[in-house]
């Protein structure tokens, strides 16, 4: 059985939790990716913030990204997957949750994160069909 570490991508940044969300902006473009986990001075899992919440949930509300902590867009428990889990366990979370990114952590610490796409890549089409139906669908999943 295939577990998340053999999939996920191992070259993630945190955004330090006390850094703002301009910051977060520059690190997410000279990286290349719409999204960053947020990383406590423990260096602990504290949340996750996208492009999107950038732009929705900071500058459209007229506030200014220069001001602004990435740790006051991180809202509720972060979701997060064990590096030695199964890759069925993750794609169950990412569906449950309706997320496309998971933190990997190891150790208490985060050492990468796995993505819808790195799944696609790496899996039969049929089950990353149905996740993406389940990721996308308008109301969560309710597993049993």
């Amino acid at each position: 059985m295939s577990v998340v570490r053999e999939f996920m991508t191992t070259d993630c940044r945190c955004i330090a939790e006390d850094q703002t969300l301009e910051e977060a902006a520059r690190m997410m473009k000279d990286m290349d990716c719409g999204s960053l986990p947020i990383c406590g001075d423990d260096g602990r899992l504290k949340g996750f913030i996208t492009d999107r919440d950038i732009v929705v949930k900071c500058l459209a509300e007229g506030r200014d990204a220069r001001a602004v902590k990435a740790i006051d867009l991180a809202q509720g428990k972060p979701h997060w997957i064990d590096a030695d889990a199964s890759i069925d366990a993750a794609i169950e979370m990412m569906e449950k949750y309706q997320i496309r990114r998971l933190p990997v952590i190891a150790d208490h610490k985060l050492v990468g994160i796995i993505s819808q796409g790195d799944i696609a890549r790496n899996y039969t089409e049929q089950k990353v069909g149905e996740m993406v139906e389940h990721i996308s669908a308008k109301k969560p999943m309710q597993m049993m």
